[in-house]
């Protein structure tokens, strides 16, 4: 007869046990959970350097390589010369990375393969973003009274903030704002000046005519 009390008080404790796990992992803060990962993918071509530069058809050959990737905003270059420096080749090689509007970086990043006598590397460095986990609808999405935020909550946020930075590392690093006299910050700047300034000389014509036609 005292088997029964038995059972059930074990039954009771299992369940508060796993209520009580299930309650821990709940996030019962504002701050989302689901944050934007930052990845680094390394991309190498190894190009043949010549007397002057680059070997004949080389440059090219980069130029389509470039083209391949989609080069963009955000994209680190940098030219990995092994033990022997050869300036005129890194010139050469900047010179093509300037067509796509990028600038050779002061260290590359160490590459699996050994570099072939007479080659010289180049190496882009691309930044992506992503929020892993996301979209989250494992709770559903019906009201919960836990005192807590939804599996989901911070996924659109954070999601559509990893696919608009222009460049991902800044989630890592941002900006520190130092360069030249006329950086990159300043030039957003102008621009944002510029805008702003001819947004408000339309806003004040529309005032203009609606107080004009008002008075009439």
């Amino acid at each position: 007869m005292r088997f029964i009390p038995l059972l059930a008080l074990s039954l009771a404790m299992g369940v508060a046990g796993c209520a009580g796990g299930h309650v821990d992992s709940y996030n019962r803060s504002v701050d989302s959970v689901h944050q934007p990962v930052v990845q680094r993918h390394d991309y190498i071509v190894d190009v043949i350097a010549g007397d002057q530069g680059l070997a004949p058809g080389e440059a090219s050959r980069l130029d389509g390589w470039f083209e391949s990737l989609h080069a963009r905003y955000g994209d680190h270059v940098a030219v990995d010369t092994g033990a022997a420096s050869n300036q005129a080749a890194a010139s050469a090689i900047a010179s093509v990375a300037a067509s796509h509007g990028l600038r050779l970086s002061y260290h590359a990043p160490v590459t699996q393969g050994a570099l072939a006598a007479g080659a010289v590397r180049v190496v882009l460095s691309r930044m992506t973003a992503s929020v892993p986990g996301c979209p989250d609808q494992h709770e559903g999405i019906l009201a919960q009274f836990n005192a807590a935020t939804s599996t989901n909550y911070g996924c659109a946020t954070n999601a559509s903030l990893a696919a608009m930075v222009a460049n991902p590392e800044d989630l890592v690093r941002g900006q520190d704002g130092a360069g030249s006299a006329y950086s990159t910050n300043q030039v957003n700047a102008a621009v944002i000046q510029t805008y702003y300034g001819a947004v408000g000389k339309k806003v004040n014509q529309v005032i203009t005519q609606s107080s004009q036609a008002g008075g009439n």
